[in-house]
C-alpha cells in the first residue's frame, strides 16, 4: 500500500506537467528557458523517437512526505566540483560548406536554434581544425605549405567557409569558445619517424622534425594571432589531433616524449613571449592510448616534466577505444589540470538512434563530467546525406549532428547527437559548476546536478530501463516530483 501511495503521488505530479513544446520542421519548438516561480522545466527525449526534446512544466510541492524518503534525491549547491565551459560540435570545413549551401534565412534560423542562449539550445563550445582535417572540402592544407614562415597566410578554404560561419555564430553567441586542433604540421616540417630523420613528403603519419620545433611553435603563434585579428579568440588548442594515429587523410604521430619536449622547449616559451593566453591541452586521443604500451598515461608523463607542465592547462580525450573511467585516474593524479572531451562520432558502423541516444548521453556527457570533464565537442556539426564532403582516407561513414539534404539545401534530419547536445546545453550554462547529490539512485538511472551562474539548478538524467523511475528532487526549499520515462534522457532546470 505504501508503494502505491508514493507512485500515485508522483505520477499525479508528473501528469500535472503542462507540455508546451513539440518537434517542428525547424527543430524543437522554443518555449522559453525557465519555468514560472512555481515550477521547474523538463525536457524529454525518448529512445523510440515519440518524444523529441519535448518540454513540460513540473510544479513545485511544499514538503517531502515521510513515505517518499526512500526515493529522495538531495541536491547540495554548497559543494561544487569543476566549472563547465559548455557543449557543441566541430565546425569543420565540410560543416561550414554545407551550412553555406543553405539560404541565409534557413541558415540563420538553424544557427540560432543551436547557438542562441535566449532563443535556442545555447551551445557554446566548438572545435575547429588548424589547417585541414579529414572533413575539408578540396585538398589537404596548412596555412604555410611552401617552406618558410614568410609564406604563412590564411588558406582560401578557411577564408571561404570557416570564417563566414564563425562570424555568424559569434553574432548569435558572442561568448562562444573555440578549441583548435591541427591534423598535421606542414609537410616540410615532417620527418619519417623518431628513428629516421629523413624528410617525409606525406600528409599521413610521419613526425615533427626537432629542427622545426621553434618554427612550428611560431606557426601556432601566427595562426592564433591571425584568428584574433579576424575576430576569433582561440580559447584552447591541442598540440595534435590523435597523436597516436598513423592513418587518416591527415595525421602526424607524436609521442608523449616529443610533445613534452616541444611544449617545454618551443611552444610554451613562444606563447609566453607573444603574450598568448590560449590554453594548451595535451594528448587529444583515446582512453586506451591506442593500446601503445609506451604511451600509457600520456598526459601524466607530460605533467611529470615541470618545464612542460607549467604551460599545460590540461588534456583532451576521444572515446574510440578504452573506458571513460580512465579520466578519474588522470584527475586523481593531477586534480589541478583540466579535462575536456573533444571528439566522438556516430556513423554507419554503429548508428541506432535508440542505442546511441541513451549510451552516448550516459558515457560522453554524464560519465565524462562525473570524471571532471569541463566540456564536450562532437564530430561534425553538419554533413550531407552522403556523409560528406570528406577527404579520401578520412571517415566516409560518419554522420553529422545535423544532416543536410543537399538537393534542396534544407535540414534533412537531426541525429541522436543533436538531442544529446540539446539536453546538456539547454540547462547547463557556461560557467555552471557540477554540484553534490546524495540519496536515491534507481537501478539503470544516472544523473548529475549543476548550479548555473544565475543561480538556477540543472539536472540531467538517463534512464536505461524499460520502466519509468520515480524520484523526489530537493534543493533548499525547492521540491519537485518527477518520473524519468523509460529508455529516455531528461533535463530539468529551475
Amino acid at each position: 500500500m505504501k508503494t502505491k501511495i508514493i507512485l500515485s503521488t508522483i505520477l499525479s505530479a508528473t501528469l500535472a506537467m503542462v507540455s508546451c513544446g513539440h518537434q517542428t520542421s525547424n527543430g524543437p519548438e522554443n518555449c522559453g528557458n525557465a519555468g514560472t516561480s512555481g515550477s521547474a522545466v523538463a525536457y524529454i527525449t525518448s529512445s523510440d523517437g515519440s518524444r523529441l526534446f519535448e518540454r513540460a512544466d513540473i510544479p513545485f510541492v511544499n514538503t517531502v512526505e515521510p513515505s517518499q524518503s526512500s526515493i529522495l534525491v538531495n541536491i547540495d549547491a554548497s559543494v561544487s566540483y569543476q566549472e563547465i565551459d559548455g557543449f557543441g560540435a566541430a565546425l569543420t570545413g565540410a560543416s561550414c560548406y554545407n551550412l553555406l549551401k543553405m539560404s541565409k534565412e534557413n541558415r540563420t534560423a538553424l544557427l540560432k536554434e543551436i547557438f542562441s542562449l535566449e532563443e535556442g539550445l545555447g551551445m557554446s563550445l566548438v572545435r575547429v581544425s588548424i589547417g585541414a582535417s579529414d572533413f575539408s572540402v578540396d585538398d589537404e592544407f596548412t596555412w604555410c605549405d611552401e617552406e618558410g614562415l614568410e609564406h604563412f597566410a590564411v588558406h582560401q578554404e578557411d577564408r571561404d567557409y570557416l570564417f563566414p560561419i564563425l562570424k555568424e555564430v559569434y553574432e548569435i553567441n558572442p561568448g562562444l569558445k573555440i578549441i583548435a586542433s591541427p591534423w598535421s604540421a606542414p609537410i616540410w616540417m615532417k620527418r619519417r619517424s623518431t628513428s629516421d630523420n629523413s624528410p617525409y613528403p606525406s600528409w599521413t603519419s610521419g613526425s615533427l622534425a626537432p629542427e622545426y620545433y621553434q618554427t612550428y611553435a611560431e606557426y601556432f603563434v601566427k595562426w592564433i594571432k591571425t584568428m584574433e585579428k579576424e575576430g576569433f579568440d582561440i580559447y584552447a588548442m591541442t598540440i595534435q589531433n590523435e597523436p597516436l594515429n598513423h592513418g587518416n587523410s591527415m595525421s602526424m604521430y607524436m609521442t608523449w616524449e616529443e610533445q613534452s619536449e616541444f611544449i617545454s622547449s618551443a611552444l610554451g616559451p613562444a606563447f609566453e613571449k607573444a603574450g598568448i593566453n590560449t590554453k594548451i591541452l595535451v594528448f587529444d586521443h583515446n582512453y586506451n592510448y591506442d593500446n601503445v604500451a609506451s604511451q600509457k598515461n600520456y598526459p601524466l608523463n607530460i605533467y611529470n616534466n615541470p618545464e612542460a607542465s607549467k604551460y599545460v592547462a590540461g588534456s583532451a580525450w576521444h572515446n574510440y577505444g578504452g573506458f571513460v573511467n580512465t579520466l578519474s585516474g588522470i584527475h586523481t593524479y593531477a586534480p589541478e589540470k583540466e579535462i575536456y572531451f573533444t571528439e566522438a562520432s556516430i556513423g554507419t558502423w554503429n548508428y541506432d538512434f535508440s542505442k546511441c541516444l541513451i549510451n552516448d548521453f550516459k558515457s560522453i556527457f554524464i560519465q565524462t563530467m562525473q570524471n571532471y570533464s569541463k566540456g564536450v565537442t562532437l564530430w561534425n556539426l553538419m554533413l550531407d546525406e552522403n556523409r560528406g564532403p570528406f577527404r579520401p582516407g578520412g571517415c566516409s561513414t560518419c554522420f553529422g549532428v545535423v544532416t543536410l539534404n543537399s538537393a534542396n539545401a534544407t535540414v534533412q534530419s537531426r541525429q541522436s547527437h543533436y538531442y544529446n547536445l540539446a539536453h546538456a546545453s539547454k540547462v547547463i550554462k557556461p560557467g555552471a559548476k557540477r554540484i553534490k547529490t546524495s540519496g536515491y539512485v534507481p537501478s539503470g538511472v544516472n544523473y548529475l546536478a549543476f548550479s548555473n551562474p544565475d543561480g538556477s539548478i540543472a539536472l540531467i538524467f538517463v534512464n536505461e530501463g524499460n520502466e519509468p523511475k520515480q524520484l523526489v528532487l530537493k534543493e533548499g526549499s525547492h521540491i519537485i516530483h518527477t518520473a524519468i520515462p523509460a529508455s529516455s534522457i531528461e533535463s530539468i532546470i529551475w
